[in-house]
């Protein structure tokens, strides 16, 4: 559907290729032409950990590409920031500010609740969108604007629960979401759909949003006899329901998705005796020239390693930024033009080869991909160890 509107954004782009889309030829103070990446993260608020480090991939990629070619000509990539709170009520009022920049193209958000509150308004002025790791189907459904370089949670929670009954020989589950959360809930979903029908039992469970003790959903877990404690719940949250499962000495690895790729739930796990498994998009040593630049880059800056957790652990987060932005620089390179309209419609043709692999999109707008790293914390060092390339076969 999305090549094919893209190909009406052709001949429309033939008539009109400076109409009003966003994306206006910016010119710095020096002369310089300019063209504006939005990057609609969240900075603040749960989530705010993980957009930081998302970030930071964008902003190590735009530090080692600063321009780009566009139609004959160089413009410096400016990168324009918008913090969406991690919160559906204050993503709107980002996705507006970026609009009113006017962006090119938009990359982002860290989380799918806040990439599905403020996409509607990036479809309003013609703008793209590329998603980076909001993974649930209900970003890309239904629109012809967003488009991500992310493998889906239908495709994760279907690895998860294969890994889970397969590879672990769990038979019983317990799941955790927040409740009101389309991520958590989406990928809670889809687990129990793929683990039930391998013949396993899932009981599911929600908890309030803003909740901090997780022992009674802990001590819930154990009474059923769970095998694994699935909850791809926000940093802040998973961090908490492993020290506390670590309190109450839990015989049961603590499963998790993309979310929980961070050095806070790492060290959240170091010292005690909880196994903890997740699902992601790159495991550090994947690329040593990539991990070997960013790591010194971090190390540059007190910030960056602030923004990074405090050390310079590679988190997928990151690298997914950092193709994200270059898949952005394709698709102004393919329009020939910063207008926004012009890039929608180059958007669908777009494919590359990033760091987390081949970058193509599919009808709807999504990745193609076909595995996923899986990966557990080290209780030893805090660090994260390679488990196995997975599919859902």
């Amino acid at each position: 559907m999305k090549k094919a509107i893209a190909l009406l954004l052709v001949l429309v782009m033939v008539f009109a290729l400076c109409a009003c889309g966003g994306g206006d030829k910016g010119t710095a103070d020096n002369g310089e032409k300019v063209v504006k990446i939005g990057v609609f993260e969240p900075a603040s608020g749960d989530s705010g950990a993980g957009g930081k480090k998302e970030m930071l991939g964008m902003q190590y990629a735009n530090q080692e590409t600063p321009t780009v070619e566009i139609g004959g000509e160089t413009y410096k990539v400016e990168l324009v920031y918008a913090d969406n709170g991690s919160s559906t009520d204050k993503a709107p009022s980002a996705a507006q500010q970026l609009v009113s920049e006017g962006v090119s193209v938009v990359l982002g958000s860290y989380g799918s609740g806040v990439s599905i509150a403020g996409s509607q308004y990036f479809a309003d002025a013609g703008i793209p969108a590329i998603g980076v790791t909001c993974t649930n189907p209900q970003v890309t459904a239904g629109n012809s604007h967003y488009f991500r370089i992310c493998f889906l949670d239908p495709f994760q929670g279907t690895v998860l629960a294969n890994y889970a009954f397969k590879e672990l020989g769990a038979r019983t589950a317990y799941c955790l979401a927040e409740l009101g959360n389309d991520y958590d809930v989406g990928l809670c979903h889809y687990f129990q759909q793929a683990f039930e029908a391998m013949g396993g039992m899932v009981i599911s469970d929600t908890f309030p949003t803003g909740n901090s003790d997780f022992t009674s959903y802990l001590s819930n877990a154990t009474a059923i006899g769970a095998e694994v404690f699935f909850c791809p719940v926000s940093i802040a949250y998973s961090s908490q329901i492993i020290s506390q499962a670590a309190g109450q000495n839990v015989s049961y690895p603590i499963l998790g998705s993309d979310t929980l790729d961070n050095n806070k739930v790492a060290e959240a796990a170091k010292g005690t005796n909880v196994k903890v498994i997740i699902t992601t998009f790159y495991q550090e040593g994947g690329s040593p020239e990539f991990d070997e630049g960013f790591k010194a880059w971090l190390n540059s800056d007190s910030e960056y390693l602030t923004n990074n957790g405090g050390n310079d652990m590679i988190s997928a987060v990151s690298v997914m930024g950092y193709d994200a932005y270059f898949t952005a620089l394709e698709a102004l390179k393919a329009a020939g033009s910063p207008d926004s309209k012009a890039v929608l419609a180059a958007l669908p043709s777009v494919k590359l080869t990033g760091v987390t692999g081949e970058i193509a999109f599919d009808e709807t707008g999504d990745a193609i991909r076909d595995s996923a790293y899986i990966k557990s914390v080290n209780t030893e060092t805090g660090a994260w160890d390679f488990v196995a390339v997975q599919t859902v076969e």
